[in-house]
């Protein structure tokens, strides 16, 4: 490039010591006065502030000015492509920019062939081939979207990169393709900076009581519902993440780095994590070249005098994680961690830290990552080479060859499964031909199969195995989170797949809804237990069909055939007392696309005489009651556990509700609502606690989940007793203290419980069932005759890590108590069952409580 370079303005006193290149030298549009030596900057293309208006580190730059500027350069510049990978569930715009050489953006699809010949077709591969390849390194920044340095620095990456001109530029380009992700979260970031950026003056206070430091519930560390982004890699479920993995999984990249900030006292972390606490799955190169890269990352903090650290917090155990999830991939994730100042200048013990400050820590992490990769590149190559070479030396390691999933029980779940795989590169095929494992027999057209040995081998086995031996008791995240006890389907393990595996499938979809029997001439049936089947029955409900659920089983004459129905049948009259209800012709089309669009079966039947049980009027069947939903919400809630809830509700059931402020309980009208649902963290005074339990005596249904549900125990609205687990650390060392409380927590397992699936709120459901246990709250089995829904197996522990403390309180505990209130329930259940929007397999438990809460 021989165009000219401009000035860039700068407002605060120069941080390092020119680096004199015979003139003045150039500096990065940073609020710092900050220069990178040996690059000047074409003043062709524009700096961020002559498109955006203000220096970068001087305020928060929201989402739309990310794309705005990132849009802008693909335009100026021959070095930058720009695409969009997808859209949030607020509608922005998720983008990611190429940038390299234009040479290198002409031959992207000659590139990206490489990169799948690398992984699909190792063996080809030659290490003449590896030297004409650029590697591929996917940079994201800000997953939570007030941890927002990151997308600053990403923008000025963008411009160093794009506008610099030199070798330490150039070099860089030359021997790599830069995919340039802005803001993983741009739902969570407009929140934060729109809070930040609107409560500050003219001057920047450092004031942490001021009100920008003061951000509100629930944060903008999550996305619109509320949910993690930085642990939602592994199960995909947010469009945020399926469409960044979709990025992740065209490209293959070789390296992934991820920017993150964390509290303000600390200092800046770059990986390697604890060494014990790696996962083993994760081959031990990994780790090599993680060190190899944290010398540069030392030597470019080094330089700018910032005070850093390696090994001592963090782990690369959870692959659900951007910095953990690469590793099992073929690449290497790093994960960075600033120090945040959140607002513009906040107070430290290190004294003022000020966000220009925390953009130029990534920044300038992110030129040594590029540097490390440029001279490490045949290294990263070879690396992923290696891994996927050795995929099927790893599958004959492992003693399981295949896993077969049935798909005739809940066929939605089994497919949500095969769907998630598909999204990782596994390939999914039908089962050849029946097999019988571990009781329970296989058949063709209705199971897949899931062979080890493909190129996906390691990332397979560490989706479905189950472990429960641990080299460390202490976990960043989740210990466990084996996915086909997740979804809750039906599983075997093969040791031997001989001429089980059938065609690959295409991409799977939802079917397998019907209406048997044609048109009914008295009702229709609908049979319990198909994921959505709630919101088929919310269709009946909100239509003006009055649906009544079977609590006893019974058989009809269908047909020639006799047919049972179990607990849980919906039956659905054609005609009804209510003159209003709708008219026959109606219910026969609102069934037909209940079979098509929910999935669920459907039996038409001709009399309500039954062969066998009660007839279909008898007194044993309850009209469904319409549900009105309160989601409490606010400070002190988990806004995890919340966002869970008015995800799966609103975005797969279709089901509307109303989030309740918990400052607002002591006066909001509560009959309106006839289910009122309290997730973690929620606690109120005496008042409150007595207007809950007023309501629900006069036929409301509370639903409290975890340590809400403690405190409906506690506040004495029904009487159900705890265990608490006595915590002994007085004979502890002080060094050992912390390593001995984390081993004592629960922070992610899956456990069994037994379930009494005669009750309403099991309906559905078989004799057992996996949970998703975390934290150490205990339920005793109610006093009450049937109020115990579900409690834990003497040997519980499916999946994960649990103390030997923990694992004796669970035994016999109950998961899930229901208990009536005059009129109305109250239910508890002690674990999260719709954890991170993956656990479907208990989602039907949750919603058996919403609709079947007032029949038992």
């Amino acid at each position: 490039m021989t165009k000219t370079a401009a000035l860039c303005w700068v407002v605060l006193p120069l941080l390092l010591p020119r680096m004199l290149l015979g003139q003045e030298p150039e500096r990065v549009p940073l609020a710092f006065d900050y220069t990178v030596a040996g690059v000047r900057y074409d003043s062709a293309v524009p700096t961020p502030e002559a498109v955006l208006g203000y220096r970068i580190g001087t305020r928060h730059t929201r989402p739309h000015e990310l794309v705005e500027y990132f849009r802008r350069m693909a335009g100026e510049s021959d070095r930058v492509m720009v695409e969009e990978h997808g859209r949030t569930f607020e509608g922005r715009p998720l983008i990611h920019a190429y940038v390299s050489t234009p040479g290198n953006l002409a031959r992207l699809a000659e590139i990206e062939a490489g990169q799948a010949r690398l992984t699909d077709d190792p063996e080809t591969v030659t290490d003449a081939d590896l030297e004409r390849m650029p590697a591929v390194v996917y940079m994201g920044y800000s997953i939570h979207g007030n941890e927002a340095s990151g997308s600053e620095a990403a923008v000025l990456l963008l411009y160093h990169l794009a506008a610099g001109m030199g070798d330490p530029v150039e070099s860089l380009l030359q021997h790599t393709v830069v995919i340039l992700d802005p803001s993983f979260n741009p739902d969570g970031r407009d929140r934060f900076a729109d809070w930040a950026n609107g409560r500050r003056g003219a001057v920047a206070t450092s004031d942490p009581a001021d009100w920008e430091h003061d951000e509100p519930w629930p944060g903008g560390r999550t996305n619109h519902y509320w949910f993690d982004l930085n642990r939602d890699w592994l199960p995909g479920q947010m469009p945020e993440s399926q469409g960044r993995l979709a990025v992740f999984h065209r490209w293959r990249p070789q390296l992934l780095t991820d920017y993150h900030e964390m509290g303000g006292n600390a200092t800046f972390f770059f990986q390697p994590g604890i060494p014990s606490r790696n996962n083993p799955n994760t081959p031990p190169e990994v780790f090599r070249l993680t060190e190899a890269l944290a010398q540069y990352h030392a030597r470019a903090l080094d330089r700018i005098g910032s005070l850093y650290y390696t090994k001592e917090s963090f782990d690369d155990f959870y692959y659900g994680k951007g910095s953990t999830f690469p590793d099992v991939n073929g690449a290497v994730g790093i994960l960075f961690e600033q120090a945040s100042s959140r607002a513009l200048i906040t107070e430290t013990a290190f004294g003022r830290l000020r966000y220009a400050r925390t953009i130029l820590n990534h920044f300038v992490a992110s030129l040594s990552t590029l540097e490390g990769l440029r001279d490490l590149r045949l290294e990263f190559l070879r690396h992923q080479r290696g891994f996927y070479r050795g995929a099927v030396a790893v599958a004959g390691r492992f003693p399981v060859q295949a896993y077969v999933i049935g798909t005739d029980g809940d066929r939605t779940r089994a497919q949500e499964l095969a769907r998630t795989l598909q999204r990782h590169r596994i390939v999914v095929h039908r089962l050849a031909r029946e097999v019988t494992a571990g009781g329970r027999r296989y058949r063709p057209g209705s199971s897949y199969i899931v062979p080890v040995r493909q190129p996906q081998a390691r990332l397979i086995r560490a989706m479905m195995e189950r472990v429960t031996s641990f080299q460390d008791s202490i976990f960043y995240d989740v210990s466990a989170w084996t996915f086909p006890l997740a979804f809750g389907v039906p599983l075997a393990e093969l040791q031997d797949a001989q001429g089980l595996v059938g065609e690959a499938l295409g991409p799977v979809e939802d079917d397998g809804g019907a209406v048997l029997g044609g048109k009914a001439e008295y009702a229709y049936v609908m049979e319990w237990g198909r994921y959505y089947g709630p919101r088929a029955l919310y269709r009946l409900l909100a239509a003006g069909v009055h649906p009544l659920v079977a609590t006893r089983p019974f058989t009809l004459r269908i047909g020639t055939a006799d047919t049972r129905f179990a607990p849980g049948t919906i039956i659905i009259p054609l005609r009804g007392r209510d003159e209003d209800a709708p008219a026959p012709g109606a219910i026969h089309d609102l069934v037909a696309s209940m079979a098509r669009e929910d999935h669920v079966l459907l039996h038409a039947v001709s009399s309500g005489l039954s062969i066998a049980g009660p007839d279909l009027g008898g007194q044993s069947s309850r009209v469904v009651e319409v549900p009105t939903i309160g989601l409490v919400v606010g400070e002190g809630i988990s806004s995890s556990e919340a966002g869970e809830i008015w995800h799966l509700l609103t975005e797969r059931m279709v089901i509307p509700i109303s989030l309740l402020p918990a400052a607002t309980l002591g006066r909001v009208d509560l009959s309106r609502y006839n289910r009122l649902i309290l997730p973690s963290g929620f606690s109120a005074d005496s008042t409150v606690a007595k207007r809950l339990e007023d309501w629900a005596v006069r036929g409301g249904v509370l639903l409290a989940q975890r340590t809400a549900a403690r405190w409906v125990i506690q506040s004495g609205i029904v009487d159900e007793q705890m265990r608490e687990i006595p915590r002994d650390t007085l004979r502890v060392a002080y060094a050992e203290l912390d390593a001995a409380r984390g081993s004592q927590q629960v922070g992610g397992a899956i456990v069994e419980a037994a379930v009494d699936s005669t009750h309403p709120l099991a309906f559905g459901y078989g004799a057992r069932v996996p949970l998703f246990r975390s934290g150490t709250l205990y339920f005793e089995p109610s006093i009450a005759a049937g109020a115990t829904v579900a409690r834990y197996t003497d040997a519980p522990l499916l999946s994960g890590y649990l103390s030997a403390a923990n694992l004796e309180h669970l035994r016999g505990s109950a998961a899930i108590l229901a208990r009536r209130r005059g009129q109305g329930a109250v239910i508890l259940l002690a674990d999260d069952v719709n954890f991170r929007a993956f656990w479907y397999g208990t989602n039907g438990l949750f919603m058996n409580a919403l609709l079947f809460g007032g029949v038992f």
